[in-house]
């Protein structure tokens, strides 16, 4: 990532990807996914929530193309770049593998790029460092460099704080609002850590098999269908949610509009029946 890179940054709104109608099945079972409909929009920092089981990261999966949909189908934008961090890698901690040579497996990076991603997501020095000597921060940022690499245009996150403490895991979500206003990309992630994560998100998706509501954090942690998968207690910390965000709606990713809001519930929320 030299000093002349220029990231192409999709129009404002623009969709990047499309699920209609999705269903997921692993055999004869029940699926495990069933009848979601679903646009990611560049810009937009979505966060998708829901209880152990609900497939969130068999959503995420179909959404990328690294399983086929049962019925429905998912619609990318031609060329989209994309950038993932899944939610477990495990490595031979006996395996001699530097963090510069784990950044170059995906393509080949010069020395200066490898400094510069690492440096961006708060972990300068650490290029010649072993893999296997990593902290559990120090490693979910390097996967975030990795996925950083190619310049997405659309960050996937599949829960990954596992593992951090929460001091740890608030800073890693400053990181990914500070990489959406600077990087113009959108940030699409899987998380179990609700008051940190719905409080940085535009919007929420609430999945069991299905999508049982969306909207806001606030208009989410209201919804009879969240409350009752997660219990009442969540609700009061997350009404006091308050977005701040310096970019403008219809312009994500630009620094031309500072917004204090509070999201209320009349901005509306899709239920389930």
């Amino acid at each position: 990532m030299s000093a002349a890179a220029v990231t192409e940054i999709a129009p404002a709104g623009a969709a990047l990807i499309r699920a209609e109608g999705l269903s997921v099945a692993y055999g004869p079972a029940a699926p495990i996914l069933h009848d979601i409909d679903f646009t990611m929009r560049a810009g937009e920092i979505v966060t998708v929530v829901g209880p152990n089981g609900a497939g969130k990261s068999t959503f995420l999966r179909a959404l990328l193309g690294m399983i086929a949909p049962g019925t429905g189908r998912v619609w990318r934008a031609p060329g989209l770049r994309l950038g993932y961090v899944p939610q477990r890698l495990h490595l031979d901690s006996n395996l001699p593998l530097s963090v510069a040579r784990f950044l170059r497996l995906v393509q080949p990076l010069s020395r200066e790029t490898v400094q510069a991603l690492l440096e961006r997501v708060g972990v300068p020095g650490l290029a010649d460092r072993p893999m296997a000597a990593l902290s559990g921060g120090q490693f979910q940022r390097v996967l975030l460099a990795q996925a950083l690499a190619g310049q997405p245009q659309l960050l996937v996150l599949d829960e990954p704080t596992q593992g951090l403490d929460q001091p740890g895991v608030a800073a890693f979500y400053r990181l990914i609002e500070d990489l959406r206003r600077d990087m113009g990309c959108a940030v699409l992630s899987v998380s179990h850590d609700l008051h940190v994560v719905m409080s940085a998100s535009d919007r929420v998706i609430c999945l069991n098999g299905h999508i049982c509501c969306e909207g806001t954090p606030t208009v989410v942690s209201n919804a009879p269908e969240y409350r009752a998968l997660f219990g009442l207690g969540t609700q009061g910390a997350l009404a006091l949610y308050q977005h701040h965000h310096d970019h403008d709606h219809d312009r994500p990713g630009k620094n031309s509009h500072f917004c204090d809001h509070d999201h209320s519930e009349a901005e509306g929320a899709r239920h389930d029946p």
